[in-house]
């Protein structure tokens, strides 16, 4: 059964199949901080949604990491590994993309057991 969770005006932020939690894209809040700042905040919001939907970061399997400066990676990667327990790191692409929308830096989707 598939199970839609967290409705927008254009999307489910999560969908749900088979155990696995399917996350569209996040971004920051707030977008005048750097890399490191937004993917904190990213970070954050993943953790919300995964405690809301009885999961939890160690439970994460993929994720692509949409960055839109790579001269800014080093940032992103160390918000990234301070949030997430070494042993839990999950399958990852970083990917460069010329836009993510203004000032955002970083898009992040993910997908976690439940």
């Amino acid at each position: 059964m598939v199970t839609r969770h967290i409705k927008t005006e254009i999307m489910h932020r999560v969908v749900e199949y088979n155990g696995v939690l399917y996350f569209g894209g996040l971004v920051a809040g707030d977008c005048s901080q750097d890399m490191k700042g937004q993917t904190e905040q990213i970070c954050e919001k993943i953790d919300n949604i995964l405690a809301q939907l009885g999961s939890s970061k160690e439970k994460i399997i993929t994720a692509m990491i949409y960055i839109s400066d790579f001269s800014q990676k080093s940032g992103m990667n160390e918000g990234w590994l301070k949030w997430l327990p070494p042993n839990h790191l999950p399958a990852r692409a970083t990917i460069g993309v010329a836009n993510l929308g203004e000032n955002v830096l970083v898009e992040v989707v993910i997908s976690a057991a439940k």
